[in-house]
């Protein structure tokens, strides 16, 4: 099934949106795991409010916006010539994001909630493992775009075959 142009471009302008706002709110993830810190950075930010502000970041934005994404690039890669399965970048893309999504849902989600019930006694060990998701999650959401402009590695075998 292809999509209209009418319907590709909805669904690329959304998906580009989503993994856009994905982005940059890991990124404000990142900043208030840096701010958790505290004294590490001479912050002297309140626990009490950083992990709260990251719960609302994670559940309000990075939650629905993960999902958005996943979604509309499904639809995007079923729906146009690049196919799911025609060329690795595809793949490789949908891979990384459901990864990255499932990640989001089951592991990030409810350590973030956690860490917010549990501000204030959270040990340095416990605030620092709230720097390396969002890093690792803006590093892997900037390779997309990458692929998403360079196109590497050409088409898959069954797409060859």
């Amino acid at each position: 099934m292809r999509l209209t142009p009418r319907w590709r471009k909805a669904f690329l302008v959304t998906h580009v949106a989503a993994s856009v706002g994905w982005l940059g709110a890991d990124a404000v993830l990142l900043v208030l795991g840096i701010a958790g810190l505290g004294g590490t950075f001479g912050t002297g930010v309140d626990p009490a409010v950083v992990y709260p502000a990251a719960e609302l970041v994670c559940v309000a934005l990075v939650v629905p916006l993960s999902l958005t994404a996943w979604l509309t690039g499904l639809v995007c890669a079923l729906g146009t010539r690049w196919g799911l399965l025609r060329h690795w970048w595809v793949l490789t893309k949908f891979a990384m994001t459901t990864l990255m999504a499932v990640l989001v849902l089951f592991a990030l989600t409810p350590g973030v909630r956690a860490a917010a019930a549990a501000a204030q006694s959270l040990s340095n060990q416990e605030r620092g493992q709230f720097v390396v998701p969002p890093s690792v999650a803006c590093t892997l959401l900037v390779l997309n775009v990458a692929l998403s402009v360079y196109k590497p590695w050409g088409r898959t075998r069954r797409a060859a075959g």
